[in-house]
């Protein structure tokens, strides 16, 4: 064994290559405007030996993305994304890595996207046209059916949907007979029309087609005879995503789908405002090779309102042994540098600093370069023109976002299970608002006509938040896409110059109050640069706010899934440990763990059915056991403050490439093709999540339990079964089992449950709770009756 003292040696030597690493990180984005391509951040796997390598690189502060592979044995991986300057100073402490992609291969997903948009406005400003191919009316073993083809020349486009309405028969009003989204029909990735085929229950007269585009046409109905075998009730529309959205594009759709079925949905708006997508506008005078001699000049406005319009200059005088002076004209700022005898300028920077902000402090701010001393001369300038650096076109709103969530149920008053659906709350997860919004087009279009979406919609009452981070999600479209955090710059001066604008935000997963890097716990950071940053202190974020007032303001809420990218991951609580001993935030009990299990299967049966993608059991389960800590994550605060069963999602699962036999990662924003495919299939597994909590509604029936025991000549063991999952809680002491009494835990990691031990005789007595509210026998633990299961075990 090591003394005490070479113990504490070892530490202190550890903690210092700790702190040393995420200075040298942070100097990587300190590099000027003209960036080269040595530091274009990109996505990287770095290769480690064990847990301890992953808990050491998690101390760093780097910025992990949520895909780690484990090699039985043989260590494991994870992505992150580095500069090439950082990917250096890891493999100089013998880290090895390898390029996965780079942030030039984005572009060219930019520009598809682009095209696409612009495709969907043309469009819309001209109408399209639609053609109704046949509208068809037969019938077929007594029963009654509708059937309808229909064209539209914007069909190109999965988001141009059509809908139908149709009559009763003749002299009666359009639309009394029924309405319906008819299906996109494509072969060979081209479009061929859209159909449906529905039951009815009178012969209808004409039936009409409106597209979301403006177009429309009327066809009256004749009749079929032959055509399609009818498939009453497997009628079901799905696929209503073409591209990438942004945060506005994600508004106008929910809000839009919300007017349109105003009888079974809502706009419910978020009462905190973000900060909005803006920035002060910035500049910097003098030698950034030399700082001490360069001044930050931030402006007072925010860039779009008035500090984009300011520029800046300085200026050698000539003459000898002038003083320094500012010249300021509406919003043109000259300094006229000071000159020694010689006549040669002698400005120091903290001169320059302390003269612009006495006499120019109405438009802006002047510091130090990253809090040096400013002991160096300044050098004259051109005339330099502040910028917020924002590159988003000037449709896209700079003001503080208001939040939207769509609700969506017949019974929107509480009295139904709630259920909590978002995303993005990471900017750069493009895929995840996507899983959202077709899960709320499903709920919305197939309600009147497929008869498990109406049981859904009828009994529960769901929240849909398509980006909880509104900001940081534009920034990531329009300026730098790895962008993780939100906008708000919490830094101060010494990091505050625009130099460093991609490292400012706030993690907001990282933002919430259950087991934040405040109250000790790993895989947050309190660099206000750190892509984990947790904030200046616990909920300080009004997104994060926005998430738990909705929890919090609706306790009907009994379900929640956070929708991330990417890894192929599905996770529950707890999702933080302390490093010291990794402690993790309590464990739910065996019977909450096994509803957790037992809901996840049904949930990730639902994804494999779409194109077959298995979330690997090695994937699945709380958060520690198969990823890593995650301190003041928002699940972690919605089970353990509000008693939700909160998941989490991770899209995108590893592709398998059969030719080379090897896992193959898809990163946040995969082509299109690619991303279109995993918001399908996990759009099937929050309907599968839906179906769970329709069941937990509707589930009236008590558990029932079993003890049993194996005995031996000094004691015995207890072991619970229990008809579904449920929560044990028994004593041994002789008193009446409470929600106070000990509880059937979790007896390890990925474990089952424990089995306590009797060392001497005593009466067991239990009863089990479901995760419904059930009890066993009806008991009631603060009643008077004993109506609880009871069994004397006698030690030998």
């Amino acid at each position: 064994m090591k003394s005490r003292k070479t113990k504490k040696k070892l530490i202190a030597v550890s903690m210092a290559a700790a702190i040393l690493l995420p200075l040298q990180l942070a100097t990587v984005h300190a590099a000027s405007p003209s960036t080269t391509a040595k530091n274009e951040a990109m996505v990287v796997k770095i290769h480690l030996k064990n847990r301890a390598d992953l808990d050491k690189l998690l101390s760093y502060g780097i910025d992990l993305t949520e895909n780690l592979n484990q090699h039985a044995g043989q260590g494991m991986e994870a992505d992150a994304i580095l500069t090439k300057e950082e990917i250096e100073i890891l493999q100089l402490r013998g880290y090895k890595t390898d390029v996965i992609s780079t942030q030039h291969e984005i572009q060219t997903l930019r520009q598809e996207r682009q095209f696409t948009v612009q495709q969907e406005k043309d469009l819309a400003a001209a109408k399209d046209k639609v053609t109704i191919l046949r509208a068809n009316y037969f019938t077929s073993q007594g029963g009654k059916f509708l059937y309808v083809e229909a064209k539209t020349d914007a069909g190109s486009l999965n988001s141009t949907v059509l809908t139908a309405t149709w009559d009763k028969g003749k002299n009666t009003a359009s639309g009394s007979g029924g309405t319906a989204a008819l299906e996109r029909i494509e072969d060979a990735d081209v479009y061929m029309y859209h159909s449906m085929l529905l039951p009815v229950d009178t012969r209808p007269s004409t039936v009409n087609i409106t597209s979301s585009l403006g177009g429309t046409m009327e066809a009256k109905v004749t009749d079929w005879i032959g055509g399609k075998k009818p498939t009453p009730g497997k009628h079901y529309v799905s696929d209503f995503t073409d591209h990438y959205m942004t945060p506005t594009e994600l508004d106008q759709r929910i809000t839009k789908l919300a007017k349109q079925f105003s009888s079974i949905a809502e706009i419910v708006e978020l009462p905190y405002e973000t900060n909005g997508y803006r920035r002060k506008a910035q500049t910097i005078i003098g030698d950034q090779a030399n700082p001490a001699s360069a001044v930050v000049i931030t402006s007072k406005k925010w860039g779009h309102e008035g500090g984009n319009s300011i520029s800046l200059q300085a200026v050698k005088q000539e003459g000898a042994n002038l003083p320094l002076s500012i010249d300021t004209k509406e919003n043109t700022i000259v300094v006229k540098l000071a000159t020694d005898p010689a006549g040669q300028s002698s400005s120091k920077a903290k001169d320059v600093i302390q003269k612009i902000n006495a006499e120019a402090g109405s438009l802006v701010t002047a510091t130090s370069f990253r809090g040096s001393s400013g002991e160096g001369l300044v050098a004259s300038t051109e005339k330099l023109k502040l910028t917020d650096g924002l590159k988003a076109p000037e449709s896209i709103s700079r003001e503080p976002h208001t939040m939207k969530a769509i609700r969506i149920g017949k019974h929107r008053d509480g009295s139904k299970a709630g259920v909590l659906l978002y995303s993005q709350e990471h900017a750069r997860e493009w895929v995840t608002p996507l899983v959202s919004v077709e899960t709320a087009e499903r709920l919305l279009r197939n309600y009147s006509t497929d008869k498990a979406t109406r049981k859904l919609v009828n009994n529960l009452d769901i929240f849909i938040v398509p980006s909880v981070n509104p900001d940081g999600a534009t920034y990531s479209f329009y300026d730098y896409n790895w962008q993780r955090k939100n906008m708000t710059n919490h830094c101060g001066p010494e990091k505050s110059d625009p130099a460093l604008r991609n490292t400012w935000g706030v993690d907001l997963n990282r933002n919430h109050g259950t087991g934040s890097v405040y109250d000790g716990y790993l895989g947050s950071s309190t660099d206000c640069q750190s892509s984990v940053y947790g904030g200046p202190t616990e909920q300080s974020e009004p997104e994060a706010k926005n998430l738990i007032r909705l929890a919090d303001e609706n306790p009907n809420v009994k379900f929640a899934m956070n929708v991330h990218s990417y890894g192929g991951y599905f996770m529950w609580p707890p999702g933080a440990y302390k490093a010291l001993g990794r402690e993790t935030l309590p464990r739910p009990t065996a019977g909450q763990e096994a509803f957790f299990w037992s809901a996840s299967e049904r949930i990730l049966q639902q994804i494999k059915e779409y194109r077959g993608t298995t979330i690997l059991p090695g994937r699945t389960g709380p958060v520690p056991d198969v990823l890593y800590s995650a301190a003041g994550n928002s699940a972690d605060a919605l089970w353990y403050n509000n008693r939700i069963y909160a998941w989490d999602f991770e899209v995108g699962a590893d592709l398998w490439n059969a030719q080379e036999r090897k896992w193959e990662p898809v990163g946040f924003q995969p082509p299109f093709e690619e991303g279109h495919e995993e918001a399908m299939e996990f759009a099937n597994g929050l309907i599968g999540m839906l179906d769970v909590a329709y069941d937990y509604e509707h589930d009236k029936k008590a558990p029932t339990s079993k003890l049993h025991v194996k005995r031996s000549m000094e004691n015995a063991t207890l072991e619970f079964s229990t008809s579904e999952p449920a929560t044990i809680y028994y004593t041994t002491n002789n008193k009446r089992p409470t929600f106070s009494s000990k509880k059937i835990k979790i007896s390890g990691i990925r474990e089952g449950a424990e089995k306590p031990v009797l060392e001497q005789t005593a009466t067991v007595k239990w009863f089990a709770v479901d995760a419904s509210g059930n009890i066993e026998n009806h008991y009631k633990p603060e009643g008077k009756k004993d109506n609880y299961r009871s069994e004397t075990v006698k030690v030998k």
